[in-house]
């Protein structure tokens, strides 16, 4: 398999008309029953407003095709060179539970094995070699996945965990293959329709709105909220809600960010629900085309104080080519904001695990190559006054 992408120009506009032609064909096909039922709650959702999921605060971005047009350009040092360091994992090295209840298994872009309190949980998994509706364009991973979908499956994870329905964090082949491991999926609100469509059963499937709960065992998760926006093709944008996750154990809390702009019900989030020993915040693939759509290194540094984390995991970043920055600038941003800030960072290869309390990776794995800094390129989401909240 070749993990490479197209040229930008080709890439940008076929994904384009990828889209267009999927919001044509509409959505996931359910049971009567289940789909009456996820339109109730939907109705009923706070986030629901004129027909869409909205957020608390606007999103402002240039418009689809100007930043398509932003793509066509295209930009030096988006994507690797050469192989990364991947560290290949199998089923067999996680036999031996984490020594102190908590591990983290970072699998490249927003795809984390969490193991916490005895439950394995899988985040956002992604095994697709592109972040696309098709297997013949769209971004294409850097590297191969670390934990391949075989070895997911030998796994036996209690949940799989879903923070929205973009095609680098909803992945239908690895929704598809854990089918057969009886996994529960916990989804936000809409998202269980996919899921429907895809062969899960609707019994597995719980779907939540903000500040919602459930729990597996002593475990309780948290739908939180986000800044984001979703859609499996334009036509298809907000239809179903977008969030973060919080993982409540006896011992250890984990935040989950999800993909999301800066904003201030951070502060809330760790109010009720921090402080966290890890917090695994999206760091990647923004631009100031679109600043109310992810976060980057400066304002996830920010989050994560707001949140009251003590040991930041970056995500979103060094699998996919998703915007015009160099494919490092995140982890260097990071570790400089960090530094800034005086908080702690793991910055793990690909496929790397790390325990909170023992030693961390946080050596530079991957090349000396050009990146602009924060005065260079930067990145502050609207509606924030100042920016400092």
């Amino acid at each position: 398999m070749e993990f490479r992408r197209l040229t930008p120009p080709l890439t940008a506009l076929m994904i384009a008309f990828a889209a267009l032609a999927l919001g044509m064909f509409g959505c996931a096909a359910t049971s009567a029953g289940s789909e009456a039922k996820r339109m109730k709650r939907t109705k009923n959702s706070p986030q629901w407003k004129n027909g869409r999921f909205v957020n608390t605060l606007p999103r402002r971005d240039a418009g689809f095709w100007a930043m398509t047009m932003n793509w066509i350009k295209g930009a030096e040092h988006t994507s690797p060179s050469g192989p990364l360091p991947v560290i290949m994992r199998s089923a067999a090295d996680f036999k031996e539970p984490p020594a102190g209840g908590l591990r983290v298994t970072w699998l490249g872009h927003s795809s984390i094995f969490l193991e916490i309190d005895s439950y394995r949980i899988l985040i956002d998994p992604v095994t697709s070699e592109r972040a696309s509706p098709f297997s013949f364009v769209g971004p294409a991973r850097f590297h191969p996945p670390p934990l391949p979908l075989v070895e997911m499956q030998k796994l036996r994870p209690h949940a799989v965990v879903i923070s929205h329905d973009h095609y680098d964090h909803l992945d239908q082949p690895a929704i598809q293959g854990l089918k057969s491991t009886s996994i529960r999926c916990i989804v936000p609100l809409g998202v269980g329709a996919y899921l429907e469509e895809w062969g899960i059963s609707p019994a597995r499937i719980t779907e939540l709105d903000w500040w919602e709960e459930t729990e597996i065992g002593d475990l309780k998760l948290t739908a939180t909220p986000a800044r984001h926006f979703s859609g499996r093709g334009i036509f298809m944008q907000d239809s179903t809600l977008w969030c973060g996750w919080a993982f409540q154990g006896k011992r250890q809390r984990v935040f989950f960010s999800g993909d999301t702009a800066m904003f201030p019900g951070f502060a809330e989030i760790g109010k009720r629900l921090g402080p966290f020993d890890v917090t695994m915040l999206d760091a990647g693939a923004y631009n100031a085309m679109w600043p109310d759509v992810h976060m980057g290194p400066e304002q996830a540094v920010q989050a994560h104080r707001m949140v009251r984390g003590r040991l930041l995991l970056p995500v979103h970043w060094g699998t996919f080519d998703l915007s015009p920055h160099s494919w490092i600038e995140p982890a260097e941003r990071i570790i400089r904001a960090a530094r800034k800030s005086g908080i702690s960072i793991v910055l793990p290869r690909p496929g790397e695990s790390f325990e909170p309390g023992s030693h961390v990776p946080t050596k530079r794995w991957w090349p000396a190559i050009p990146w602009r800094n924060a005065g260079q390129a930067p990145l502050i989401s609207t509606g924030l006054g100042s920016g400092k909240k």
